[in-house]
């Protein structure tokens, strides 16, 4: 389970180091992709196949279902640790979130989010203004 903000400088090779208490469950890889909000999703190759298996069966007739797919699949890749937990980002997925020297790895049990820093703070600060009306939405969801 993934939780907690961790703060990292993106190298000049576009490395960044995965938390040391996250690693182990890299060890056989990991999958990254576009996320939504302009971030990125990090997922464990397991974590990966439930998604997929989940996108395989939207319906393909629908627009927002291809659309969708074409967001997490087309721009997923798979990557590995290197010998000091650190992962290299492909340039496309640096420019599309946007990250600059600092970024924000935010745990999110099944997944890890990675998030240019000034970005991710102006995000808390908006969402956090909203947290009365997103208790309140989630009666719906029976939380």
């Amino acid at each position: 389970m993934f939780i907690g903000e961790y703060t990292y400088n993106l190298d000049d090779k576009n490395r960044i180091a995965v938390p040391t208490k996250f690693r182990e469950f890299f060890n056989s890889g990991l999958v990254i992709t576009k996320g939504l909000d302009n971030c990125l999703f990090v997922y464990t190759k397991k974590e990966w196949q439930k998604l997929v298996d989940r996108l395989a069966n939207l319906p393909i007739s629908q627009a927002k279902s291809r659309a969708f797919s074409r967001l997490m699949l087309a721009g997923a890749m798979d990557l590995g640790l290197d010998k000091q937990g650190r992962i290299v980002l492909p340039d496309y997925l640096k420019k599309f979130a946007g990250l600059n020297k600092q970024v924000v790895l935010a745990g999110l049990y099944n997944r890890l989010e990675v998030w240019d820093a000034k970005k991710w703070e102006k995000y808390q600060v908006v969402s956090e203004k909203d947290t009365t009306d997103m208790a309140e939405g989630l009666v719906d969801l029976g939380i």
